[in-house]
């Protein structure tokens, strides 16, 4: 049986070319009125998928 990538993951996470995976952060839906500035900048950028998780996420998008 062919193994398939997970939809969700292909939706919420990016394979740059240097082998590692980028992604949001959460916490910025809502309720960011008491956030500062700072706070609600730095949570806007993307991070990369720490290597304790590299496995699980190798998982789903099949890699």
């Amino acid at each position: 049986m062919k193994q398939r990538t997970h939809s969700g993951a292909k939706k919420r996470l990016r394979l740059k070319k240097s082998g590692k995976v980028k992604r949001k952060q959460c916490g910025m839906r809502h309720l960011n009125g008491h956030m500062s500035s700072k706070r609600k900048r730095q949570l806007g950028e993307g991070v990369y998928v720490d290597d304790a998780n590299m496995y699980q996420t190798s998982r789903t998008l099949v890699f």
